[in-house]
């Protein structure tokens, strides 16, 4: 799962010296490791997806050629798309979107909402354009969850999540998965949706759950094409 800072340089057609930028200035997270910074699979994605950076979804696909894994469309059906999710502030928003999700009786929600809250501590999950997409550091901690899902609220009102553009967030996308490489997978399929005008395009719209899920199933058909 980890990569050397050169070939993060060469998977994502960058020069190595952009790569220790964004590690040294841009805080992309690396460990030296023998004098060679070495970059999570997991952590990248995240960073990119934070940093409006573009990740090619096949550049993770290797490592994931032994697990059956679902669509973005079929995390999304698991999950649900929830129209008016009311708050007030972060707490309040990320409590309501944890009492939507369909848990298994052996997880405690009150459990899951401050493992979200730790990760929102470590910095922001928004992406900007008032998106965020909060999500367990360690997905292995639901290895009891039967299913992936990947749950979307749009929020009732905008609430402010600290993102880089200074926008305040109007959709959540909450990833829950028993793997990191579900985790990565699906992440990776949000992030390369996101960058689809018609998925994107269906988001700024008035909540239409039925519209959603077809723009989704529309981009996953445009990338196996």
């Amino acid at each position: 799962m980890l990569m050397k800072s050169s070939e993060v340089a060469a998977l994502l057609h960058q020069d190595e010296s952009t790569v220790m930028k964004w590690i040294k200035r841009d805080k992309l997270p690396a460990t030296l490791v023998r004098g060679t910074f070495q970059i999570n699979r997991v952590d990248l994605l995240e960073w990119a997806t934070e940093h409006g950076i573009k990740v090619p979804p096949e550049l993770f696909e290797a490592a994931q050629a032994d697990v059956e894994l679902p669509t973005l469309s079929q995390a999304l059906e698991a999950g649900g798309v929830h129209c008016g999710v009311a708050g007030d502030d972060k707490l309040s928003v990320l409590r309501n979107m944890v009492n939507l999700l369909p848990l298994p009786p052996q997880m405690d929600p009150e459990f899951l909402l401050q493992v979200l809250l730790a990760r929102e501590a470590l910095g922001t999950t928004a992406i900007g354009d008032g998106i965020a997409i909060p999500h367990v550091r360690n997905p292995i901690l639901l290895q009891n969850k039967p299913l992936p899902a990947v749950t979307l609220c749009f929020l009732e009102k905008p609430i402010d999540f600290g993102a880089l553009d200074g926008l305040p967030v109007r959709i959540l996308f909450l990833i829950t998965s028993p793997t990191v490489k579900v985790h990565l997978h699906l992440l990776s399929r949000l992030a390369y949706a996101l960058h689809d005008k018609e998925f994107r395009a269906s988001l700024n719209l008035a909540c239409d759950p039925a519209a959603i899920m077809e723009a989704a199933r529309r981009c996953e058909r445009g990338k196996r094409s």
